[in-house]
């Protein structure tokens, strides 16, 4: 089976990495792909993505080969492991509003975050194995 989701995650951020190591583990069917921005071969598999966008925001492209941003990935991934009802709410017209602010802020803060909740700020290259 091909991946419906492919995601474009930062590879050297821990939370991240463990956000897509998460997902990997419920990903039984393999439904989802996990590329990493900062792969050195990246620019020529993905010439469509650009990399310092999304360092800034997460991306991911669905089957229909259409980009996903933001939370918009997020609740995509997991509605595709079957836990798409914990990310719902976040899309719901009110909140997501709020829930994209909050999420630009942890996108730009995310090492510092990383920093204070795992002792770690960025890995050389993390790893989803």
């Amino acid at each position: 089976m091909s991946a419906q989701l492919t995601i474009f995650y930062d590879g050297q951020c821990p939370l991240c990495v463990r956000e897509m190591k998460h997902l990997k583990r419920l990903d039984d069917t393999g439904t989802i792909a996990f590329e990493d921005i900062l792969a050195d071969d990246f620019e020529a598999r993905y010439p469509q993505v650009s990399i310092a966008d999304a360092n800034r925001v997460l991306h991911a492209l669905n089957a229909e080969g259409e980009m996903l941003y933001g939370l918009d990935v997020t609740h995509a991934a997991w509605s595709l492991v079957g836990r798409g009802w914990l990310t719902a709410p976040l899309r719901w017209p009110v909140i997501r509003w709020v829930a994209d602010k909050a999420y630009l802020y942890f996108a730009r803060n995310r090492y510092r975050i990383s920093q204070a909740l795992t002792g770690q700020a960025r890995c050389e290259r993390c790893s989803l194995d």
